[in-house]
């Protein structure tokens, strides 16, 4: 068998979308259990990039936003890894998934650069300083019911971790936040990626888009670590 040192998979979500949140579980397993034998890259997609026009669009019929609240929340008891406000949707509905696409894209950013000072920053247990702003967010708008749209309640979660708000003011302001997320918009084209969350591996040859289990995905990392040496190579 040959081995590659480490698989590249990009992560394509929207912060609004609740199959994300749910997925998350997933993501830390994965992490935990191949370690550096693989490498994430996270990337945003506006899915949910005008609320209105979408809610309109796809909910309009069923009862609208409350329609989807009730579906997002009653997830919540099919999932017990799970916490989702009872009136989520309903209560401070957010207006884009932009805002908070960009405002993590700063602190993407700020890190790849390492302009974060280690141990200044809070950070969650096996998440990189990013990865836990990216958790925070989530759990604010699906748990807290936070309109995480509202740029304000974004900087309150930045300095709840400790981060540089100048420095994520200036990633946004200067343009480059936006800038990153257009190189964003132009891997989900590339990779023609259809929704939220996503997974493409193999340099675009496999992709695994939507609520699949665990082992499925381990499966196919598995396969990509460890492949018979009278296949081609691929790595």
């Amino acid at each position: 068998m040959t081995e590659c040192k480490n698989i590249e998979i990009l992560y394509f979500t929207d912060i609004l979308c609740v199959w994300a949140y749910l997925e998350q579980i997933r993501i830390d397993e994965l992490k935990s259990h191949f370690d550096s034998k693989i490498e994430l890259k996270y990337h945003f997609i506006p899915l949910f990039g005008s609320v209105s026009t979408k809610m309109k669009n796809e909910w309009e019929e069923k009862g609208g936003v409350a329609a989807y609240g009730k579906f997002v929340h009653d997830l919540s008891l099919k999932y017990e890894h799970i916490k989702i406000h009872p009136d989520i949707w309903k209560l401070n509905t957010p207006k884009t998934s932009i805002n908070c696409h960009a405002f993590l894209k700063a602190i993407q950013l700020l890190e790849l650069e390492e302009r974060l000072e280690k141990g200044t920053c809070q950070q969650d247990e096996g998440k990189g300083i990013f990865e836990t702003a990216v958790w925070r967010v989530r759990c604010g708008f699906f748990r807290d019911a936070l309109d995480i749209s509202a740029h304000s309640n974004l900087m309150d979660i930045a300095n709840e971790l400790n981060l540089p708000l100048e420095k994520i003011e200036e990633k946004i302001n200067n343009g480059e936040a936006h800038a990153a997320l257009s190189d964003d918009m132009a891997l989900k084209a590339k990779h023609e990626v259809k929704g939220s969350p996503t997974l493409v591996f193999n340099e675009g040859r496999q992709m695994i888009y939507g609520n699949v289990g665990y082992k499925v995905v381990a499966a196919n990392i598995e396969e990509l670590l460890n492949k018979a040496d009278d296949n081609a190579s691929w790595c």
